[in-house]
């Protein structure tokens, strides 16, 4: 994984060419909530499609619909980028493991609206460690890596090379306490190494040092989430 060790104010402000494409906006909550059905994510979550769509009506407009209950490994294996099945990296088998920081607050519920979501461009070359109380000063909160995940299913432009983000919402607390060291992230693989070059282009889950910083990862955050109300 390249790392650049450079403070972020150092760094040069992106020129024009580096900047990535216009993502097309995203679907309604209506058109979101028929994905998710149609890839069959629904039914793994416990919910039925009549209630999914009629939870899909109290979503504000722009938001992302996003089921709580589902594992990250049954969320990758739904995930297709440039054609291509999305996956996690070998020295990851422990994804679903990682959740919420405990300061995260989470709606409770089969399923809730995430809104004003943002890739955090600007965070690039930040560590997780130095990004987090950054976001916060900010008002903002960091995505879990099954959100960022939501978020792909629906806009998968939103991944971009040069361009991929951290989802440092979700954490590995270990048995005695203390968090593991790797903070989650998605990106696209260059087909190198243990992903095999079969997978060139692939989404992927992947993970970073926590006081490590990269240039082509920001940290994904949103505004705020919301209860759907109950159907």
């Amino acid at each position: 994984m390249p790392t650049d060790h450079r403070h972020p104010a150092d760094q040069a402000h992106p020129t024009t060419e580096s900047r990535p494409p216009t993502v097309p906006a995203r679907p309604e909550p209506e058109t979101q909530a028929e994905q998710l059905i149609e890839l069959g994510l629904a039914a793994a979550a416990g919910i039925s499609a009549p209630d999914l769509r009629a939870a899909a009506t109290g979503v504000p407009a722009e938001a992302l619909l996003v089921l709580a209950a589902l594992p990250v490994t049954t969320l990758t294996r739904a995930l297709r980028y440039q054609g291509k099945p999305a996956f996690v990296v070998a020295d990851m088998s422990d994804v679903d493991r990682f959740t919420p920081i405990e300061d995260l607050d989470l709606p409770g519920g089969e399923c809730y609206a995430v809104t004003d979501l943002d890739r955090g461009d600007q965070l690039r070359n930040w560590s997780p460690v130095e990004a987090l109380p950054q976001l916060r000063t900010a008002g903002r909160s960091p995505l879990t890596l099954a959100e960022g995940l939501h978020w792909l299913l629906q806009q998968p432009q939103v991944l971009v090379a040069n361009h991929c983000f951290m989802t440092i919402g979700s954490r590995l607390r270990k048995a005695g306490g203390k968090l593991d060291a790797r903070t989650p992230a998605l990106w696209i693989s260059a087909g190198t190494g243990r992903d095999g070059k079969q997978r060139k282009g692939a989404a992927k889950v992947g993970w970073c040092w926590a006081r490590n910083r990269h240039t082509w990862l920001g940290f994904a955050s949103a505004a705020a989430r919301h209860p759907v109300p109950p159907t």
